[in-house]
Order: C-alpha cells, then sequence, then structure tokens
C-alpha cells in the first residue's frame, strides 16, 4: 500500500514539474496499449527521460535502472519504494530478468533503455540484449520511443527556461517467438528494436544507426499529431 500511494504521489509531482520546465511535441502516444502489458524501449539522453515517459503515459510505469542509483544519497531508496528494478549492467543479471518479465505477466508496462547508459554527443548507441531477451521470452509488444532535447535539461536550472523537447511513439510490434533465445537471435532482435528507435529520432540523434529508416517512422508520421 505504502508503495503505491507513494508512486501516485511522486508521479503527481512528477508531471508538474515536466509542466513547468518544457514545452512538448507529443508523437503516437495512442500507440501505446491502455491494458496489458508492454516494453517501452526508448533511447536515453538524460535523467529526464524517465520523467517524461510518467508524465505522459497514463499507466503505472516499472522502470529497469542501474544498480548505482540506489546508492545515491537520500534518493537512492526512493528508487525502490517507486517500484523500479535494479539491474547490473553489462553482465547476465538473472535476477533482474526474472523480475522483468514477473511485472509484464502481471500486466504492467516496462520500461527499458537498450542502450544502458546514456547516450553521447548525443547520438544513439549500440543496443545491448536486455530488452530483446525479454520480449523473446515473454512475446509481449515492443513500443518503440524517440526523445529529443533533453540532453539539455539540467535542473534546477531548467526551471528558469522552459527547455522543448520531442516525444515520438512508434506503432507497437513483436519479436518472433522461438523454443530457444540464442545469442544470434537476442542481437538481430536488438538491432530491430534500435532501428525502429532511431526511425523516430532526427537525423542528428541516430549515431550508430543514422541512416535508417523503417516501416514505423513512416506509419507514425502519416497517422500521428503532434500536440503540446
Amino acid at each position: 500500500m505504502l508503495t503505491v500511494l507513494f508512486y501516485w504521489l511522486a508521479t503527481s509531482f512528477i508531471r508538474l514539474c515536466v509542466f513547468i520546465w518544457t514545452r512538448k511535441e507529443v508523437v503516437g502516444l495512442e500507440n501505446v496499449p491502455r491494458h496489458g502489458p508492454a516494453i517501452l524501449a526508448s533511447n536515453h539522453l538524460n535523467m529526464a527521460d524517465s520523467l517524461l515517459l510518467v508524465s505522459l503515459v497514463p499507466r503505472r510505469i516499472i522502470f529497469m535502472g542501474k544498480i548505482e542509483l540506489w546508492s545515491t544519497p537520500i534518493i537512492g531508496p526512493l528508487y525502490g519504494l517507486y517500484g523500479c528494478i535494479p539491474v547490473r549492467r553489462f553482465e547476465a543479471d538473472v535476477a533482474a530478468l526474472r523480475r522483468a518479465e514477473k511485472v509484464l505477466r502481471q500486466g504492467h508496462v516496462l520500461a527499458m533503455f537498450p542502450e544502458g547508459t546514456r547516450s553521447q554527443h548525443p547520438g544513439l548507441g549500440k543496443g545491448h540484449p536486455g530488452t530483446a531477451i525479454i520480449a523473446l521470452r515473454t512475446g509481449v509488444p515492443i513500443v518503440p520511443v524517440g526523445v529529443s532535447g533533453t540532453e539539455v535539461v539540467s535542473l534546477p536550472r531548467s526551471f528558469l527556461r522552459r527547455t522543448r523537447v520531442r516525444i515520438a511513439f512508434g506503432q507497437p510490434f513483436t519479436l518472433p517467438r522461438e523454443r530457444r533465445v540464442t545469442t544470434e537471435l537476442a542481437e538481430e532482435s536488438t538491432e530491430r528494436i534500435m532501428k525502429e528507435i532511431a526511425a523516430l529520432l532526427p537525423e542528428a540523434y541516430r549515431g550508430a544507426y543514422v541512416g535508417v529508416t523503417t516501416r514505423t517512422k513512416e506509419r507514425t508520421e502519416r497517422v500521428a499529431r503532434p500536440r503540446e
């Protein structure tokens, strides 16, 4: 009960903060399923990316975050209270994968940043297989997300000047279910996920995936209307 109460109080505060410090262009929010499990797979420019997702998606989101955050003074314990899942990055964290799968079996939305760290310069980095492995093992839909503009956010200074940001939600897609998740399949699926994310980003943000175009981008630009 305490966790749920804290989540909704914190979420309300986050939405107020995002309203104050951003001018948002939102594309394709209707692509996020209203019910049932889903994975939000997003690029990662700034800690503010998580706040944007929380403020926009009208469902409870469970985040996977680097375990180092839990050691942050004062704020660290709040990640667990908010329901986040700690992850030992760049290694096979089986416990974190099982917790993520449990979240999806319970019908929640799981948010992941496949790069494993924040993008640099701010180009999209190469993806790591964790997101793909969870999606392959569970068969849940993946909603690619492209965020741009948050790389300049610096709190509390950003409260003094509203930052223009853009966040695009692509069409959901699923990866093929296989009896055995091989390294090759995980790598191919990771590449698919990253290309779907890249297609939602301005060219300057695509980094390792520059030049990528997919049907996701074409569908999103055709049917989704930006809104503040």
